[in-house]
């Protein structure tokens, strides 16, 4: 073998390598790529308990009931679906039903959803772009899109 040919196959195996490792990640990843899930996709796609992922919706009118320790149960809608979800700690102040939230964390086996972080918008004009999205190709956005982006 010559120079020329130890030298390309020497580049063609660490380019061979480096698509396998690419392809390997990409592989693992497919399903936790997305920025949240709403709860019809929840239930569509049979989401096991235990894995962690993002859930995003509405807070469901008059769900929010507040328990002793800080604990805070609630339920997050769209259009086909809602999710039981339980969490601990304080809530963002901008928190209430009716308005977009991203939980994130992970179901139980009962199928309720322990969020240990809950995202709320932030102002008037802001939420998710992805939440925005979901809602309006479900027919249940009812706020303005400044931009058309989802943030201000």
């Amino acid at each position: 073998m010559t120079r020329k040919q130890r030298r390309l196959t020497l580049i063609g195996t660490g380019l061979a390598t480096i698509a396998a490792a690419l392809g390997l990640v990409s592989f693992a990843m497919r399903d936790t790529i997305v920025f949240f899930h709403t709860p019809t996709e929840v239930q569509a796609k049979g989401v096991a308990p235990g894995v962690r992922f993002r859930l995003g919706g509405l807070v469901q009118e008059a769900s929010v009931q507040r328990g002793r320790d800080q604990v805070i149960a609630f339920r997050i809608e769209d259009a086909n679906g809602a999710v039981g979800v339980q969490y601990r700690g304080l809530l963002p102040d901008l928190f209430r039903e009716g308005q977009g939230v991203v939980a994130e964390g992970m179901l139980d086996p009962a199928g309720t959803f322990k969020a240990d972080t809950v995202l709320a918008k932030h102002d008037e004009n802001y939420m998710p772009r992805e939440v925005v999205d979901a809602l309006k190709s479900q027919g249940r956005w009812q706020g303005e899109d400044p931009g058309g982006t989802g943030s201000p």
